[in-house]
């Protein structure tokens, strides 16, 4: 599974698409995303800023580069940047922030009650520093809602898909793929026990766990006691594109997703989907893609139906591209006063 998924995944498609009429700059801490940035001719500001390295250093870098840039919009993304601009980008600029990753479970995020409390408490706080918001999902902005009460109106602009060329449709097969990371709220274990139930009836399926996290050992050791043998893979990170080219199903059984770049790379791919009914996937997906991760039953005949049958296999044709994703990125600027 890439390192630049998810948020730097968003980040890179804005710097590869532009936003019409606005200047980009970047910034961000040294690493694989400032250098992928750079290759697309992008203006890019490295920095020690984010969690690893500290509030004040943070503040400090954020600071000196609105300094540098003067820029008419801050635009954070993840709950670090939020607080820190919040806290550090002056009067100047407009305040718009993006969120991704709200659950409406906090369990997914945070582990206890009163950290749950604190975090609310504070995006709660530092929402009253925007001007302008933004959910990548109706879920996501449902969630901000019940969770932070924003006084500024949320405005959704989900993942956008870049536009592929016509390609024949996918052959019929069973060869499940997950790329997520090996935690708990990826629900794996659950996976592993709809393809036992697969593979009463279709013996030839094929799995592939692809993603590194704190649960692998367990997998491995669930995979066995279920008696998948081979039948069963875990090759940690994986290059997405080729990933997706060797299989026939995407299955994500996760606790919650906003608005999944896998589910929408998949899906524009011709792949079958099988998702959890949760959060922003029935957005995104069918009916048909959609299932209890409790009901192992359920889940075995998604992933057959979804190798099998063509046309259950979910189509992504009226989905906003990243060039309308884009020009809905700077609507908001507008509509914030920006200019």
């Amino acid at each position: 599974m890439s390192d630049l998924a998810g948020v730097a995944r968003h980040v890179l498609d804005v710097a590869r698409a532009g936003l019409p009429g606005w200047r980009l700059a970047v910034l961000a801490p040294p690493g694989a995303l400032c250098d992928r940035l750079r290759d697309l001719g992008a203006e890019v500001h490295e920095g020690p800023f984010g969690p690893d390295h500290g509030l004040r250093a943070s503040v400090t870098t954020l600071r000196r580069v609105v300094r540098r840039v003067r820029p008419a919009v801050v635009h954070s993304h993840l709950a670090y940047a939020d607080i820190v601009v919040a806290l550090a980008a002056g009067r100047g600029p407009r305040l718009v922030t993006t969120e991704h990753g709200i659950a409406r479970d906090d369990v997914v995020y945070h582990r206890s009650g009163t950290r749950t409390r604190a975090m609310a408490a504070v995006h709660t706080a530092r929402l009253r520093r925007f001007d302008a918001a933004i959910a990548v999902s109706r879920a996501t902005a449902d969630a901000m809602a019940d969770k932070w009460h924003p006084r500024i109106p949320v405005k959704v602009v989900p993942n956008g898909v870049a536009p592929l060329a016509p390609r024949p449709p996918r052959a019929p097969g069973l060869r499940i793929l997950s790329l997520a990371r090996l935690a708990p709220e990826k629900r794996l274990p659950a996976l592993l026990d709809a393809f036992a139930a697969l593979r009463g009836d279709h013996p030839a399926a094929r799995l592939t766990l692809a993603g590194t996290g704190p649960e692998e050992a367990a997998l491995r050791a669930h995979a066995h006691r279920l008696g998948l043998g081979d039948a069963v893979s875990l090759p940690g990170f994986v290059d997405p594109e080729p990933a997706m080219a060797e299989h026939d199903v995407l299955a994500m059984l996760s606790v919650w997703e906003n608005c999944s770049y896998a589910l929408l790379d998949a899906a524009s791919r011709g792949m079958g989907v099988v998702a959890s009914d949760v959060g922003g996937n029935p957005e995104v997906l069918p009916p048909v893609s959609l299932v209890d991760a409790d009901d192992t039953a359920a889940v075995a005949a998604a992933l057959a139906r979804q190798g099998l049958d063509l046309s259950a296999r979910p189509s992504l044709r009226d989905w906003p591209t990243v060039d309308d994703m884009c020009t809905r990125i700077t609507a908001t600027y507008a509509a914030a006063g920006a200019r």
